[in-house]
């Protein structure tokens, strides 16, 4: 059953009145005497309660309309059901928000180790048109970046979360209008009141005693429109503290024509920082080095790479005989491959190494799995998809989980020297360096050689020295007669 909403009967000093502010809209649901509108007059406000239980149909008087006592400004469906209104059918807003539906834009689930993340990007605005699976927003957590994609075709709404937000995982973000177009997501934008409209007298009367202008207040209302409510709200809002601007505009103007540039930390970046911090001032760190000649390797590789890219599908590189030789090396020196974990000492009778990647967001770590099952294609093949995987900002929370001992590569850089800090809880840490040719003594005669320096840094709390050089003497003679790696001598 339709029922009519009318204007209060008003008194006889009244000629008429305005729609101040519609609670509902139409579509919505309400409840038997919640205010459905006010209607407001020279002196007072009039609210229209419901009669009943009821779905609002149709407002043919908005926000801002001149009425008269008794007029009819809208309909609404008694019960929980919406009955079709000819003049909302007629409609072509109505007809096209009735296909739009409001899908929420949230975080994924976090694991379990990771308390919340930061909105690190958003790729789209409020407005725009996005497709099915398209990444909508990258998420970052200590570890990881995770991309939200969007569920369906459709337009952005509203943006809840902007950049650099703390939030928590399946926290809503944000909305996309499924099925919308920006043309039709547009429409309602031309029904906005305009500047004269945007209050009701009533409304800016009490603007004019909180001292507010529409400029200090929000309007929740359609359009824009302000309500009394969002007076209140704008004048009870707590004054905006002190801005930190001026203390940073002193060093600015001493730097005249120079300039300079100030952003936040990513929390990678911070989580990074904090990790190598807490490595450096809770173990008792120590480097020991030695080179290689890397001479055997390299006219291996030279010889076999055509052949070895021809078999496997994949090219030939110095970090498998590396990752070899450290997995043996591992075997040969279980202390290296444990950790400490309060008063136990854990040793791991598996092998995860881990491979230091660097990406555009920073340096990450993740895990080549059972390097002592891997033969040489396998482990390039598992390095080149970790780098792929960390260039794109793909690698998940299981890439990045575990790992025994780390190899970092300081060499591709250019780097000849570098004393890497411990990956905690790891027990050690392997640095490869810059290939160069040196003078080397050899059999009582000078000859140039390519030398590589290693550098392992290692937990002297858990590994002692004797164990420490071993086992980077180790690492040396393998690589020096790679045959042994193959030999299992």
């Amino acid at each position: 059953m339709t029922t009519e909403i009318k204007v209060p009967v008003l008194p006889e000093s009244v000629a008429d009145a305005t729609v101040a502010t519609w609670h509902v809209q139409v579509g919505e649901k309400f409840t038997r005497d919640q205010v459905l509108v006010d209607i407001e007059t020279d002196k007072v406000v009039l609210e229209v309660p419901a009669t009943c239980d009821g779905v609002m149909t149709d407002i043919s008087q908005a926000d801002g309309a001149t009425v008269l006592g008794d007029q009819v400004i809208g309909t609404f469906s008694e019960g929980s059901e919406a009955a079709p209104a000819p003049v909302a059918a007629a409609s072509a807003p109505a007809a096209a928000t009735a296909s739009v539906k409001v899908i929420d834009i949230v975080v994924p689930v976090l694991p379990e180790s990771v308390a919340d993340a930061t909105v690190a990007t958003w790729h789209v605005a409020e407005g725009d048109t996005v497709s099915v699976d398209q990444n909508l927003v990258d998420i970052e957590t200590d570890k990881v970046v995770l991309e939200v994609v969007a569920q369906d075709n459709g337009v952005i709404g509203k943006i809840i979360h902007v950049e650099g937000d703390t939030v928590l995982g399946a926290q809503k973000i944000g909305e996309l209008n499924a099925g919308a177009t920006a043309t039709a997501t547009a429409a309602p934008v031309e029904d906005a009141v305009s500047s004269d409209e945007i209050a009701s007298p009533s409304v800016r009367r009490l603007m004019t005693e909180k001292g507010l202008t529409a400029a200090n207040v929000v309007g929740t209302g359609k359009g824009g429109r302000i309500s009394k409510e969002d007076v209140e709200a704008a004048a009870n809002k707590p004054a905006a503290a002190p801005k930190a601007a001026a203390p940073v505009a002193a060093p600015a103007q001493e730097l005249g024509e120079r300039t300079q540039k100030r952003v936040p930390m990513t929390r990678l970046r911070k989580t990074i920082a904090t990790r190598l911090l807490e490595a450096k001032n809770s173990t008792a760190m120590l480097t020991t080095f030695n080179e290689v000649n890397m001479k055997p390797i390299m006219e291996l590789r030279k010889q076999y790479k055509d052949l070895f890219e021809k078999t496997h599908d994949t090219r030939l590189g110095f970090m498998s005989f590396y990752v070899k030789a450290v997995t043996e090396a591992l075997k040969r020196f279980p202390g290296v491959n444990a950790s400490i974990d309060g008063d136990d000492i854990v040793y791991h009778n598996f092998f995860d190494i881990s491979i230091a990647v660097s990406t555009p967001r920073g340096l990450v770590t993740p895990v080549l799995r059972d390097s002592d099952q891997l033969s040489m294609a396998g482990i390039e093949n598992g390095i080149r998809e970790l780098a792929i995987k960390g260039r794109d900002g793909k690698l998940s929370m299981a890439d990045m989980t575990g790992g025994n001992f780390t190899i970092t590569n300081g060499g591709v850089f250019g780097s000849l020297l570098s004393t890497p800090i411990l990956n905690l809880p790891q027990a050690a840490i392997l640095g490869m360096h810059k290939i160069q040719d040196r003078p080397m003594a050899v059999d009582g005669k000078v000859e140039i050689l390519p030398m590589m320096y290693l550098a392992l840094s290692y937990d002297h709390r858990l590994i002692d020295g004797k164990e420490s050089v071993g086992f980077l003497v180790t690492i040396k003679e393998l690589l020096e007669d790679p045959t042994r790696l193959l030999l299992d001598i």
